[in-house]
């Protein structure tokens, strides 16, 4: 079946096709804060960058598989804002995991001690660069973790945004 455009559905297969991928995302979420609030994530210092290495790589071969869905989607629009959601429940999960897991290695990576709603706290204030300054990175290793965030949050931002919307169009002939 060939690619649909989401404005050419009739008015009750776009409520439906939203229905499903607003449906989709909250699941993500809630599966991916689920996983997230129940692993105990301590590990050592080595075991942090290790963590998120291996969490970058598992994002980019996520960030591949859902523009390979996207560009064999019956509907692409629909299916690249659910891969953003998607994307973005794991990276925000990702960081909270390895800044909860350095500050279990070293308590003193941080201003005040890191807890999993603390970690993802801090992680999303990272993300939307608020950053209010009431939990800080203090240490270098912690340091380097944020700014490999705040770099990774550029790309994430532009450069993952830029790649699902551009499937999207390819997949509807219109790039």
């Amino acid at each position: 079946m060939s690619p649909r455009r989401f404005g050419d559905l009739t008015r009750t297969d776009r409520r439906r096709a939203l229905l499903r991928m607003s449906l989709s995302i909250a699941g993500t979420w809630f599966a991916t804060m689920t996983v997230y609030f129940l692993l105990p994530l301590d590990s050592d210092v080595e075991g942090v960058l290790v963590q998120l290495v291996l969490g970058v790589l598992f994002f980019v071969a996520l960030a591949v598989w859902q523009v390979i869905r996207i560009m064999h989607s019956d509907l692409p629009q629909l299916r690249a804002i659910e891969a953003l959601g998607v994307l973005g429940a794991f990276f925000v999960v990702l960081f909270a995991g390895v800044y909860l897991a350095l500050a279990g290695a070293r308590p003193e990576s941080f201003t005040q001690p890191l807890d999993h709603t603390a970690a993802l706290y801090f992680t999303i204030t990272v993300l939307a660069t608020v950053g209010f300054g009431d939990i800080s990175a203090v240490s270098e290793v912690a340091r380097w973790v944020v700014s490999a965030q705040m770099i990774l949050d550029l790309v994430l931002l532009a450069g993952v945004a830029r790649v699902v919307v551009g499937a999207a169009q390819r997949s509807l002939g219109t790039k």
